[in-house]
């Protein structure tokens, strides 16, 4: 996947992404400077938010994927760790934990999720703040179980199966690749599991793992909402 991995998210909303954590730090934690990147794939919104000067430190449970992200500007200041987001080690004192692109739907275990939890806010410090996203139910529901999706272009084809998984609320997606190669197309085939969670139950975890929930907001809208596609939930420590 970290071969292709870009040019699948060429259209991801990165840039609202960035603004949207500048503008909550600006509002929980303006003098922070310090951002731990929690599944952070191949490090476009790590780059992007290094590029406006925060320090940046990326995680991901794939070597590959944190191999593509340090290609893309090697002489970048940032730290690349692989390490399980569900007991996270040696990290501290970060001004903000984000965890984005759907990052907590691949926990398919409800322990997991609550691992996760309670590992990123004993990485932040007093004060810091925690944002991540996840699919809403509704989309999930409605939009991606059952669904196919398709490309063809010169360079990578592709056919996605997004199937109901046999927990509730999970996704099986069944992912078919042709990548070119040399003058040659080689195929490979992945498999992805996801799950969806309520969002009471999300913020009933965050609370008894230590987080106060500032709010849960739609789509990146301006007021909360669980309204959408996209949930996005802000949560500070102490």
């Amino acid at each position: 996947m970290a071969r292709v991995y870009d040019l699948l998210m060429q259209d991801a909303p990165y840039d609202q992404w960035v603004d949207f954590t500048k503008e909550i730090l600006q509002q929980y934690r303006p003098e922070g400077q310090k951002i731990l990147d929690v599944g952070c794939g191949t490090g476009e919104i790590t780059h992007r938010l290094h590029n406006e000067g925060y320090h940046m430190t990326g995680i991901d449970l794939s070597s590959d994927m944190l191999a593509v992200a340090q290609q893309k500007n090697p002489r970048a200041a940032i730290e690349w760790i692989q390490q399980d987001m569900t007991s996270l080690e040696g990290l501290a004192d970060y001004d903000c934990v984000i965890s984005y692109c759907d990052v907590f739907n691949y926990l398919t275990d409800e322990q997991k999720v609550q691992q996760a939890f309670r590992s990123i806010y004993q990485s932040l410090a007093n004060g810091g703040v925690f944002m991540f996203d996840v699919h809403s139910i509704d989309h999930i529901r409605n939009d991606l179980s059952g669904a196919t999706f398709a490309e063809v272009r010169d360079d990578l084809s592709f056919i996605w199966f997004c199937d109901s998984g046999e927990l509730e609320n999970s996704l099986v997606h069944d992912l078919t690749f042709f990548v070119e190669d040399d003058d040659k197309y080689q195929r490979f085939d992945e498999i992805h599991e996801q799950r969806g969670y309520d969002h009471k139950a999300l913020q009933s975890w965050l609370t008894q793992s230590g987080f106060k929930v500032q709010g849960v907001f739609s789509d990146f809208s301006e007021t909360p909402s669980i309204e959408g596609e996209r949930w996005l939930f802000v949560c500070t420590k102490g």
